[in-house]
């Protein structure tokens, strides 16, 4: 046991450790592409899959509740939250509908999409996607991997430097918590 402990744990600091300059600017340019969002008395509506949805109410929960400080809610809706909408959806059309289908009822100009998806290819995320750019929303995505298709629909995209699911979902916990932390900052400033 200790030997395959040992081994993730070396995984993720060498994961963690190709974060680059690259990666940095990536999160820079989402920390600010959040910040315009809920500036301008829009919202973040935020999905994924699997691990990635449990990480998407996780943002949430930050957001509206808070992350290291008191400050307003911020409103952040995570969009695979609510069975009722997701059930319905999948059983009246189809599962790649689940998302888009909110992206219509929800997503306005102004608001961000934030999706997750370890391989950028989810179909349900890619149809959310194209929706919100539809709609004239901004789209942040999470992605691993070379990016998968989602990379370059994405207003800003971050890459994790990773390949199998799990550790692209814990490069990914870092940079929403930091994201988090530097919303939540410029949002404490705004009000004084």
């Amino acid at each position: 046991m200790e030997t395959v402990i040992r081994k993730r744990i070396a995984e993720h600091a060498a994961a963690v450790a190709r974060l680059d300059d690259a990666q940095v600017a990536t999160l820079a340019a989402a920390a600010r592409l959040l910040d315009a969002t809920l500036a301008a008395g829009r919202r973040v509506y935020v999905c994924g899959n699997g691990g990635s949805a449990a990480d998407a109410q996780h943002i949430a929960g930050e957001l509206v509740g808070r992350y290291l400080r008191e400050r307003r809610a911020l409103p952040c809706i995570a969009l695979n939250a609510d069975t009722a909408i997701l059930t319905c959806v999948g059983n009246d059309y189809q599962f790649d509908r689940v998302y888009a289908r909110q992206a219509e009822a929800f997503l306005g100009p102004g608001d961000t999409l934030w999706v997750l998806s370890t391989s950028g290819n989810s179909p349900n995320i890619l149809a959310a996607v194209e929706v919100a750019r539809c709609r004239g929303a901004k789209v942040l995505g999470f992605t691993g991997g070379d990016g998968g298709r989602l990379a370059p629909l994405a207003d800003v995209c971050f890459i994790a430097p990773a390949t199998g699911s799990f550790a692209i979902q814990q490069l990914h916990q870092v940079a929403y918590h930091v994201l988090c932390e530097l919303v939540e900052a410029a949002a404490a400033e705004r009000e004084g």
